[in-house]
């Protein structure tokens, strides 16, 4: 298709014009697309050849990043054959897939939804931009993971997708009005008391009902100096030897314990309709004591019945910070901002694509075997 669009055309570009990006240069790549590299709403991004161990986490700013990998790399490593990434160490890999927007098209990436269930803290960087995971209009230039594992070391190799970036024209989010007419005719969540104000509202679920029947489950807690996690390896890890199942209290309340990692799941089923899609973002920025969801895109079609969904629970991953915190049951963590898309796409998530976590419930990464 023709990369053109009208002058009022607004939105999250879908699948076949990210193709027709790529098709004009606007994405470049040093190898062919994977078959399903290309998202309903978003393009999975590839880890290149070559790894930088850094000794912290940087911006670049004025420069470009490999001027500040140069001053800042301990060592470099091979991705061809795998390569181990150690907990609590910082690394910079560039990409496979390198950009040259338009000037009226803008990109935004987050981390993969099983990366983020691994607690591998992943954020993309660009040359002389300010911020992470945030590309401006009409940049043209390299891309780059920084990658850091906090819980499980993992095994990556060139190739290997931990990242996602979507692309925007202009600003096409949903104001309070429109999002409170898109709830009443869609039910974006099964709540009949939804708060849509600024977002739809998402609380935690600490019921107990979500992780398997007769279990009482409400959520799970990362286990320290485990063996290491292939990230292409589906099923393949016993949930006990990774995870530790934290049971229902009477009160339906969590106490988070600093520094550590949980897995949980929303109160509310959540749907996304075809012509949309989603990001969650913090409720409240200055709670800052735990951090909830570090993979924040929601494809259309997630948990939306017309893509074989009844409604699916967000799950998120929340990390405590300095002090222990007390969540409790329906405790709003997060907001569903849902923003137009500039066309639907061809396909939508649950349906003939790999989607992993339609119609999810409380669910661990691919990683694990069936608990």
């Amino acid at each position: 298709m023709p990369l053109s669009f009208a002058v009022d055309d607004k939105g999250i570009l879908p699948d076949r014009m990210i193709a027709a990006l790529a098709a004009h240069g606007a994405i470049q790549t040093e190898r062919e697309f994977d078959p399903d590299q290309i998202q309903p709403a978003s393009l999975d991004l590839r880890l290149g050849a070559i790894a930088y161990r850094v000794r912290a986490s940087f911006l670049p700013g004025s420069t470009t990043v490999a001027q500040r990998i140069d001053e800042l790399k301990l060592h470099e490593f091979a991705l061809t054959d795998g390569a181990v990434l150690e907990t609590g160490c910082v690394y910079i890999v560039p990409l496979l897939e390198s950009l040259a927007l338009p000037d009226d098209i803008s990109a935004a990436a987050n981390p993969k939804s099983s990366t983020g269930r691994l607690d591998v803290f992943t954020r993309v960087i660009a040359d002389e931009l300010r911020g992470f995971d945030r590309v401006e209009p009409g940049y043209h230039g390299p891309l780059y993971a920084e990658i850091s594992p906090r819980t499980f070391p993992i095994l990556v190799r060139e190739g290997s997708r931990l990242s996602q970036i979507r692309f925007r024209r202009g600003h096409a989010l949903l104001g309070a009005e429109a999002l409170r007419a898109l709830h009443r005719a869609e039910r974006l969540v099964d709540s009949d008391n939804a708060d849509v104000s600024e977002g739809v509202a998402v609380g935690v679920d600490l019921s107990g009902t979500l992780g398997g029947e007769g279990k009482g489950i409400v959520g799970y807690r990362a286990k320290r100096h485990t063996g290491l996690i292939d990230v292409e390896r589906r099923g393949g890890y016993s949930v006990l030897d990774f995870w530790e199942p934290m049971t229902a209290r009477p009160d339906k309340s969590l106490i988070l314990d600093p520094n550590e990692f949980y897995i949980l799941a929303s109160k509310e089923a959540v749907q996304v309709p075809p012509d949309y899609a989603v990001e969650m973002v913090p409720f409240d920025p200055l709670v800052g004591e735990f951090r909830v969801h570090y993979a924040g895109f929601f494809d259309p079609g997630f948990g939306y019945a017309g893509a074989g969904g009844k409604g699916s629970r967000a799950v998120l991953e929340v990390r405590s910070r300095e002090v222990p915190f007390i969540l409790e049951h329906g405790q709003i963590v997060g907001r569903l901002v849902y923003e137009k898309m500039m066309a639907r796409p061809d396909q939508l998530y649950g349906q003939g694509i790999s989607s992993n976590y339609q119609g999810q419930s409380l669910k661990l990464s691919k990683h694990f075997k069936p608990a």
